[in-house]
Parts: C-alpha cells; sequence; structure tokens
C-alpha cells in the first residue's frame, strides 16, 4: 500500500467522519462533528494498519496464520461499548439513540474507508446522511409525529413516581 493511499484513505474516513457529525453538532448533540470524525478516522487507521501487517507478515508466516477481520471485530465490541455509553435514561426519556447508531455507522465509514472499499464507503455516507436529514423532513408528514418528540408507553412506572399515584410515563426519545 502506498504512502499515497493511506492519506487517501485515512482522510476519506475523517470527511466521512465530519459529514455524520455536523447532523449532531448542529442539534447539540455532545457527539459531534469532533467524536464522529475520531471514531472513523480511528478505526480507519486500525483498520490499515491490520492491513499492512496482515500484508508484511503473509510473506513470512503464510496466509493461514493472520486473520485481519479479528481487528474488525474487536472494532465493533469496542464502539458498541463507546455507542452505549452515550444512551442514558432520565425521567422517562431515552436520550442519544440515533447518536449512538451514527457513531456506530462512522466506525463502519472508517473501517470501509481503511480498507480502501470506496464504493461502500460513499453509498453508506451518502445513505447515512440522507437517514440523518432527509428522514426528519419526512417525520413531519407522518400521523402523530408532528411533534418534535416521539412517546412509546413502556408500561413501567418512572422512580420518581413509584409512590405517587401518577399514571405510567411513556418512554420519549430525544435524539
Amino acid at each position: 500500500m502506498l504512502e499515497t493511499d493511506i492519506v487517501l484513505r485515512l482522510s476519506l474516513a475523517v470527511a466521512g467522519g465530519l459529514v455524520l457529525g455536523l447532523d449532531r453538532e448542529l442539534r447539540g448533540i455532545s457527539a459531534g462533528i469532533r467524536t464522529h470524525g475520531i471514531v472513523s478516522l480511528s478505526s480507519a487507521a486500525i483498520t490499515v494498519s491490520a492491513l499492512l501487517l496482515y500484508d508484511a507478515l503473509r510473506v513470512d508466516a503464510g496466509p493461514q496464520s493472520m486473520d485481519p477481520l479479528r481487528v474488525i471485530q474487536g472494532l465493533a465490541q469496542a464502539i458498541g461499548f463507546i455507542a452505549a455509553g452515550t444512551i442514558f435514561f432520565s425521567r422517562g426519556d431515552v436520550h442519544n439513540l440515533t447518536s449512538a447508531a451514527n457513531l456506530w455507522l462512522a466506525a463502519a465509514l472508517g473501517i470501509a474507508a481503511g480498507a480502501g472499499q470506496f464504493v461502500l464507503f460513499v453509498t453508506a455516507l451518502v445513505l447515512g446522511a440522507v437517514l440523518l436529514t432527509g428522514v426528519r423532513v419526512l417525520e413531519r408528514f407522518l400521523p402523530g409525529r408532528g411533534e418534535p418528540e416521539q412517546t412509546q408507553p413502556t408500561g413501567r412506572q418512572d422512580s420518581r413516581d413509584a409512590h405517587s399515584n401518577a399514571p405510567n410515563r411513556a418512554v420519549t426519545s430525544k435524539d
């Protein structure tokens, strides 16, 4: 892999992370452009490193002793942990579900860019951007979705209401 190829792959990953993070940044979500850019860049860097190590060690050790897909498996677990940490439940509201999914997509973009899978990268980036911005416009026209938040009854009481006669609250997605 040429040095210019490495620079292209990492730069593409950063650009994709920035595009995805822009939506979150404009909405005032803490996981914004820097977070998404770093997640995508680090995923690409780890993927490129794994591919370079695979190429270097494959010559010496043979093709059956290395498996670069394990790196992607490890990345998926790590990003799942980070994304789960962004989700929280407060006063009957679930926050940051979309941001968590968006971080996951930023990691996938980084992996695709790092692996040199440019068609996959561009397609996922365009579809992700459409989902983040375009679907929001469509949601305004759906019945019961005119308000800025959606509610889903859970049948559980909020701990604040456990000792009162207040009815069960609905879980609201704030993302």
